[in-house]
């Protein structure tokens, strides 16, 4: 056999070699990356965490200025506060649920209020004990109050027609209102509120 044989021999020998490492490292690469963006099943939730789980922080009051009067206030990262019906609200436990929510308490109708600009002009300016509007039953009727010291900056005026939002969404699309307390207030507000799991735990929920 020639020297030019062995030699051509010997490359296509290293060549072969050079193409099964690469084939075996772009193979290691691909199980790398499948397990960057597939993560084991193992490690994940039995339920996938909600929008409002992901973007808020949560936090309740509980007897707010009554007994059973209890709320809950998300906040965002941005100041913002939603609140709403707690699950152990006393308006839940009356027959038929809630049948009629109005906004118009006070002095003023808060539905019609209008908030325009990046400044919220018109915003009013109310104290946590402030109500924010009147929830109805068959047999009774609740007030519902800020909780949070800011600026009211929206209500849920979907409530007004259809106020069985709160029976069965009242921690979704059944929410009151949207507050934007300043940094001060919320701090102080902060330390009364319980945690999610302070709340499950006091109220033995799952």
């Amino acid at each position: 056999m020639s020297t030019i044989n062995k030699d051509q021999i010997m490359d296509e020998s290293n060549c072969s070699e050079s193409k099964v490492l690469d084939a075996n490292k772009e193979e290691e690469e691909e199980e790398d990356l499948q397990k960057l963006l597939i993560p084991d099943v193992q490690n994940l939730p039995m339920t996938p965490p909600s929008a409002v789980e992901s973007n808020f922080a949560t936090f309740f009051t509980i007897d707010f200025m009554k007994p059973a009067h209890d709320q809950y206030v998300y906040r965002h990262a941005n100041g913002l506060c939603v609140i709403g019906l707690a699950p152990s609200h006393v308006a839940f436990k009356d027959e038929g649920g809630i049948t009629a929510v109005d906004f118009n308490v006070g002095k003023s109708d808060r539905s019609e209020m209008k908030v325009t600009g990046k400044r919220k002009k018109n915003a009013q300016h109310f104290e946590s004990n402030t109500a924010l509007c009147k929830i109805s039953t068959k047999n009774d009727t609740y007030i519902v109050r800020c909780c949070v010291k800011g600026s009211l900056l929206e209500v849920n005026q979907q409530l007004i027609k259809q106020p069985q939002l709160l029976n069965v969404s009242a921690d979704r699309e059944g929410y009151i209102a949207i507050i934007m307390p300043k940094p001060a207030d919320w701090l102080k507000v902060k330390a009364s509120l319980l945690s999610l799991q302070e709340y499950k735990k006091l109220k033995e929920l799952s």
